[in-house]
C-alpha cells in the first residue's frame, strides 16, 4: 500500500486538535470548580471545588509540558534531549491516573527525534491498557542505537486498532484523523529516527518495541590484520615498476 503523505497544514491542524483535546476535559473541570467557589457559600463545597481546581490544574499542566516535548519543538536550539525529562514528563501524566509507569533508561542526551518518539510510545502504550495497569519503559544501548521496549500490562490489553498500520503510514481507508493522528505522527517520527516499531501480545500484555532499522545500524569496522596487512606482498609490482 503506499504511504499516506498528509499535507504539512493537516498534520499540523490534526496534531493541534490532539492537544486541545487531551487539555479540554481538565480546563474545563478547572472552569467549573472556580464557578462553584463564586456561587456556594457551603464550606465542604468550596473545598470540594478547590480540590478539584488545584488536581485539573495539575493535570493541564502535565499533558501540556508532555505535548511541548512529544510533539513540539522543546529544546530547539539543540539536537538531543535528556532521556530524564522524558522520563520527568512521562510520570507526570500518570500521577493521578489508574495507569502505573515503571522506568529504565539512562540519563543521557540522546538524538530529539528518538526521545519524541520514546514519548509518542509511552501514549501509545496506555492505549493499549484501557482499564489501566503498568506500564514498563525500558531503554537499552547509547543513543545513536538504542533500543526501547514498552510492556502494557493490564486487563483486557490489546493492541489498539489500525495502530500497526497508521504507524507504517499506510492507514487502511486511505486517510488519517485526530483519533488516528497519534500513531500516525510516531510512524513519521520514527522514519525521521531510522527506527522500526513492532507490536506483539501475549497474554495481558502489549510489548512495543522500537530498534535501529538495518541501515541505520554502523558497520562493523574490519578486524585489524596488525602490521603485516600494510606490507605489499612478494606478488605486488613495486610502485616504480614501469608501465
Amino acid at each position: 500500500m503506499t504511504p499516506l503523505d498528509l499535507d504539512a497544514l493537516d498534520l499540523s491542524a490534526l496534531l493541534c486538535s490532539r492537544v486541545c483535546h487531551d487539555v479540554i476535559s481538565p480546563v474545563g473541570a478547572i472552569v467549573n470548580g472556580l464557578e462553584v467557589l463564586e456561587d456556594e457559600s457551603d464550606t465542604s463545597m468550596r473545598e470540594f471545588a478547590l480540590e478539584l481546581i488545584a488536581k485539573s490544574a495539575r493535570q493541564a499542566s502535565a499533558r501540556l509540558q508532555f505535548a511541548r516535548i512529544a510533539f513540539g519543538a522543546a529544546g530547539s536550539a539543540g539536537a538531543s534531549i535528556d532521556v530524564a525529562d522524558a522520563e520527568k514528563v512521562s510520570r507526570g501524566m500518570f500521577v493521578d491516573d489508574k495507569t502505573q509507569l515503571a522506568w529504565s533508561a539512562p540519563q543521557a542526551l540522546f538524538p530529539k527525534n528518538k526521545v519524541k518518539l520514546l514519548l509518542n510510545l509511552v501514549m501509545i502504550a496506555q492505549s493499549a491498557i484501557p482499564r489501566g495497569g503498568l506500564i514498563d519503559v525500558k531503554v537499552q544501548g547509547d543513543g545513536e542505537a538504542p533500543t526501547l521496549t514498552l510492556k502494557s500490562k493490564g486487563s483486557h490489553a490489546r493492541i489498539p486498532a489500525h495502530v500497526e498500520s497508521l504507524i507504517a503510514g499506510t492507514p487502511e481507508t486511505g486517510s488519517v484523523d485526530a483519533h488516528g493522528i497519534l500513531p500516525f505522527y510516531a510512524g513519521l517520527v520514527a522514519r525521521a529516527a531510522a527506527m522500526d516499531v513492532r507490536f506483539s501480545i501475549e497474554g495481558d500484555t502489549v510489548t512495543i518495541e522500537a530498534t535501529p532499522t538495518a541501515a541505520a545500524i554502523p558497520a562493523a569496522p574490519p578486524a585489524d590484520a596488525g602490521p603485516e596487512a600494510d606490507r605489499p606482498s612478494d606478488s605486488e609490482p613495486p610502485e616504480t615498476a614501469l608501465a
